[in-house]
């Protein structure tokens, strides 16, 4: 019994001091073979993207293959459940977006708990979206659109790229805040939403930063702000959302986990590596093209995160009453 207490605590400290603690082990050859990154999302997008970033950083520093694989589908959900039931040994691997923070109250009958039945292993970046309206639309300012709203409740439509999306999400928090009556209007991705921006058929997207900044550069859209925190070096004259509403944040965001019950050696390892990776040059060039901020953590880091942020958006969810399609 004191033997197996004694694991645990050195286990347990291992994950605690992450990544600065090396925890010289049986994980010292891991990875021996071909490492699996399931991917809920088709492959293209953002969090594809990322993930071949990772994982191509990933087998360079380890000399194993890490496979990104695609298994789009029901919100992420079925990515999501292919790892939870994968066995635990450090050889599927899972892109964790906003996505499963939020499925854990969009979805009523889900077969998993996320936050009970995956292992965090580390945060990669958040990415800003940006509140861009078409030039049309009589607002230069946040403060001009919250006006502009109010003034004219439900006259305004707000596209998205679908039901629960994280841009829908960001979306919805603005109108939770600043008690404005939006018209949401889901379509089946970002693009043909911006499409519809473009050609005046809705008045506003919260889009990607990727998606979005050509055309606020060109004047084809007006940024009226990014929905993160801090401003985004991509754009840099646009202020952020909570300059003019307090307390306001929303970013796309990506991490990587695995099952639960993964050996703590394993987990420490992959966070050293993955933070080394985020801490290169090359890296964060990469990332920043994107327009994401690299996030450097330790798996218990990034567990509260997906706490908060999963805690969070139930809030939102539950007050605009969103379900899953």
């Amino acid at each position: 019994m004191m033997v197996h207490r004694r694991r645990f605590l050195q286990l347990a400290t291992c994950i605690a001091a992450a990544p600065v603690l090396p925890c010289a082990s049986y994980a010292n050859d891991y990875p021996t073979r071909p490492v699996r990154i399931l991917v809920g999302f088709a492959p293209g997008g953002a969090a594809d993207v990322v993930a071949r970033l990772i994982g191509h950083e990933l087998s360079s520093r380890t000399g194993q293959h890490f496979v990104i694989e695609n298994r789009q589908g029901a919100g992420t959900n079925i990515a999501t459940e292919a790892v939870i039931h994968a066995a635990p040994d450090g050889y599927t691997l899972l892109l964790i977006t906003g996505a499963n923070a939020n499925n854990a109250t969009l979805y009523d009958n889900l077969n998993f708990n996320f936050i009970r039945d995956i292992t965090p292993i580390s945060m990669i970046d958040e990415t800003p979206l940006v509140v861009a309206v078409n030039p049309s639309l009589p607002a230069a300012t946040v403060s001009d659109f919250i006006a502009y709203a109010k003034a004219n409740p439900g006259k305004i439509s707000m596209g998205s790229g679908g039901n629960g999306s994280p841009i829908h999400m960001a979306e919805e928090l603005f109108m939770m805040m600043t008690g404005t009556d939006i018209i949401h209007v889901p379509y089946r991705g970002e693009a043909p939403a911006l499409t519809d921006l473009l050609g005046g058929r809705v008045q506003t997207v919260f889009g990607s930063i990727a998606a979005t900044a050509g055309y606020v550069k060109s004047g084809k859209l007006r940024a009226l702000a990014v929905t993160t925190s801090a401003r985004s070096e991509v754009l840099p004259d646009i202020p952020t959302v909570a300059e003019f509403v307090p307390g306001y944040e929303a970013s796309a965001w990506h991490g990587i986990g695995g099952p639960k019950k993964m050996p703590a050696e394993i987990v420490v390892k992959l966070n050293a590596e993955i933070n080394a990776a985020l801490s290169s040059a090359a890296t964060r060039s990469s990332l920043a093209n994107l327009g994401s901020r690299v996030v450097v953590g330790s798996p218990a880091d990034f567990g509260n995160f997906i706490t908060r942020e999963t805690d969070k958006w139930a809030k939102v969810i539950k007050f605009a009453g969103i379900k899953a399609d």
